[in-house]
């Protein structure tokens, strides 16, 4: 097996189907959008072995500006953790394993912004992507953005599974 190729995990959610739109709940309050930034309930499964921990992000590719939006990132999540309840992104962290890492979003808060495209911009995706990895730690500061998330996961994935809502407004 080449080293880009990763063995695909099974991600699902009781919150949203994939390639459906996104609920209420996973939409954005914050930003107007009529939700509650809540996080999405995940699960996987199919894990390879060798995995030490896992990371989740989502991510807009569809944003307007250079580089898609980064809605939320959790970082050094437990290799035993294979699920997180809906609304585990809570601002703060406090509904998250312990040693888990919550990353600043592309809205400047440590925590899960819901979607909020801009009025009239077509749908946008909003992928959830599930990580497993070969450490237990990714050593990344919890001040960094997951913009830059990318490029310290590489060399460490083992196999990922993603989630794909869509939304519009």
């Amino acid at each position: 097996m080449s080293s880009h190729q990763s063995p695909s995990l099974h991600v699902s959610s009781e919150s949203f189907q994939d390639g459906h739109t996104l609920p209420p709940a996973q939409r954005s309050g914050k930003m107007r959008a009529g939700g509650k930034d809540e996080s999405p309930q995940l699960s996987w499964s199919g894990a390879p072995a060798g995995t030490k921990g896992y990371a989740v992000t989502m991510f807009d590719p569809d944003a307007p500006g250079r580089g898609g939006f980064w809605h939320w990132a959790v970082l050094d999540l437990p290799a035993g953790v294979t699920s997180l309840p809906a609304g585990a992104g809570a601002e703060g962290g406090g509904h998250l394993p312990a040693g888990s890492v919550q990353l600043k979003n592309d809205g400047g808060f440590h925590g899960y912004l819901g979607a909020a495209p801009p009025p009239g911009h077509g749908p946008h995706r909003y992928i959830v992507t599930v990580y497993a990895l070969d450490v237990e730690r990714l050593g990344v500061d919890a001040g960094a953005s997951p913009g830059k998330l990318e490029s310290k996961l590489a060399p460490h994935v083992l196999g990922r599974g993603t989630l794909t809502g869509i939304f519009e407004r």
